[in-house]
């Protein structure tokens, strides 16, 4: 069958322009880009008025982040125009190993979006990390044959990189043998260590923070991901990539995103309009979100309104505010004015089911396992830094005395990061800086990338209440405060995904994100996405883990005291 869009304002991404153009469909596949009459198709629709450009695609996306299975997030992005993704499995692999692959790969088979994978690069992130799971180059090899793997994900170990590890240079040399990409993780690496790491292979990099910095990445050849996620908002420190020449080697990415915030803010088309608002062209910005991102991964056909292009195309009520109307994926209609047609989840048998779920092996907690023995009263802070996931190392001078170092005055709290795989019974403590809690203590299971408990309280009474109400539902995040649960979602998908519908689970996430700024903390803070990442060691500068305080820039454990 044909269909023809008629009467519509083409987004032209290969010359940035607005063209009046009908668009002709068959089979999946743009087969003409011009001006047609009625009798020429079978089904027209008319969108006078309206501008159809191609479908979004996020070229960076932890599906775990946004808490959903792949299905509810497929429901959740379509709307938003989103086409296609391409996802990094590390969450749910660095707990359940190459089940959380497979799980990833079958639970998001045959969904109108497209979902495409890369490999987790580093199960656990580095060797200083406790994860339920290692997968080595031997285990990923058997993943390439797959259509939807499109290469090696996020190289974080760029310390072993530049220093020839061999074991990391083999994943990289093992997905650039099957033609495959690289994709980077290297915040503040710069200079010649940076030429190593691109020369290695790496092609990529999300973790800009700075103009300079992405600059120096496209100026050696490696495409820069603009990510605007919920703790990480890079956007406007890297607006002016949105200009020539480099925004013809930058596509734009979510990474991390809650379920709230697409709920309500939107997800690629919220970044587009936000360039927009700083005074950027908005069909530049469609480009680099849709013909670049393809062209990054190697997606052939894909992301340009062009003949022999598939069919996966948005139609915008306004081009000024990406406001999506009606979304083609693979010449078919999947959002009709703003609501998506059904979408079935896809069958999944027992055997995956047993292995990503009931992923908890920890003891209950005590408020005497947060208490930390004096020996100085200098002592090492997280600091955390808005709209980052870079920290800094603040030394301060600790009251031993009153409530065991916690001053609710210098914002100074306590944070625990409590081993949940093997039940070992290790546990790193610390203090953190930024979060702004004033009374109770949060936790939560999603902490990368090996996804232990992490707690931050006022108080050791409520951090034993709070991680003790994440370990008796199996997964999920909570708020406590003296000693009654005032919010808690539950994520019985290893600890990081709910079984619940999007809008149920972004209710839920939002009644938790209100009852944690009740308890003094700031939406500036995205205090619970922020936590998450305060455990990741592979970004600078202070980060914590089950064994204690880590130097990121060294990748060495150092003491809490000074």
């Amino acid at each position: 069958m044909k269909t023809l869009l008629k009467n519509g304002t083409v987004v032209n991404v290969f010359t940035d322009s607005l063209c009046e153009k009908d668009v002709l469909i068959e089979d999946g596949v743009i087969i003409g880009v011009d001006s047609y009459t009625d009798t020429e198709a079978d089904h027209i629709e008319d969108v006078t008025g309206k501008y159809i450009c191609p479908g979004f695609i996020d070229g960076h996306i932890h599906i775990e982040s946004t808490m959903m299975t792949p299905t509810e997030l497929s429901k959740s992005v379509l709307i938003h125009g989103t086409t296609g993704i391409v996802a990094d499995p590390h969450e749910i692999a660095n707990v359940c190993g190459k089940a959380g692959i497979e799980y990833m790969l079958k639970a998001s088979e045959n969904l109108p979006l497209s979902v495409f994978l890369n490999l987790p690069s580093c199960v656990p992130s580095t060797p200083l990390d406790e994860s339920g799971a290692t997968l080595t180059a031997e285990d990923l090899m058997k993943f390439y044959d797959n259509k939807r793997i499109l290469g090696l994900a996020e190289m974080m170990n760029y310390y072993g990189v530049v220093n020839g590890d061999k074991d990391v240079l083999r994943k990289i040399e093992d997905a650039l043998a099957k033609d495959k990409i690289v994709d980077g993780h290297a915040p503040l690496l710069t200079g010649r260590e940076l030429d190593k790491y691109v020369a290695a292979g790496v092609q990529s990099d999300h973790e800009c923070s700075s103009f300079a910095e992405g600059s120096e990445r496209i100026e050696k050849g490696q495409w820069v991901m603009i990510r605007q996620g919920t703790a990480a908002r890079n956007l406007e420190d890297l607006i002016d990539l949105f200009d020539e020449p480099w925004n013809r080697r930058c596509i734009l990415v979510t990474d991390d995103k809650h379920p709230s915030d697409i709920y309500n803010d939107g997800h690629i088309d919220a970044m587009i309009r936000m360039a927009g608002a700083k005074g950027k062209s908005i069909p530049k910005a469609i480009r680099m979100a849709t013909l670049q991102a393809a062209q990054c991964f190697g997606l052939k056909r894909m992301g340009a309104v062009a003949p022999g292009y598939r069919a996966d195309l948005l139609v915008l009520n306004s081009l000024e505010q990406v406001e999506v109307r009606d979304v083609y994926c693979n010449g078919v209609k999947v959002v009709n004015d703003k609501k998506v047609i059904e979408i079935k989840e896809p069958e999944l048998d027992e055997a995956i089911l047993n292995e990503v779920n009931n992923t908890f092996n920890v003891e209950k907690q005590s408020s005497t396992d947060f208490i930390y023995p004096e020996e100085s009263n200098r002592c090492r802070v997280i600091r955390c830094i808005p709209g980052q996931l870079l920290t800094e190392e603040y030394i301060a001078d600790i009251n031993w005395s009153e409530n065991n170092g916690i001053d609710l005055n210098r914002d100074i709290l306590k944070i625990s990061v409590i081993e949940r795989h093997r039940n070992t019974g290790h546990r790193g403590i610390g203090f953190i800086q930024g979060i702004g809690l004033k009374k109770g203590a949060i936790a939560s299971s999603i902490s990368h990338d090996s996804h232990n408990i992490i707690v931050i309280g006022t108080n050791a009474e409520d951090m034993a209440c709070v991680a003790n109400c994440v370990i008796e539902q199996g997964g999920g995040c909570a708020a406590v405060c003296d000693g009654k649960v005032l919010s808690k979602l539950s994520l019985p998908i290893a600890g990081l995904m709910a079984d619940l519908s999007a809008q149920e689970l972004s209710r839920q996430h939002e009644h938790l994100m209100s009852t944690i700024y009740s308890m003094g903390s700031s939406e500036e803070v995205a205090p619970l996405m922020t936590m998450a990442f305060i455990s990741l060691t592979v970004i600078p500068y202070l980060k914590i883990n089950t064994f204690g305080l880590v130097d990121v820039t060294e990748q060495k454990q150092i003491s809490l005291y000074v």
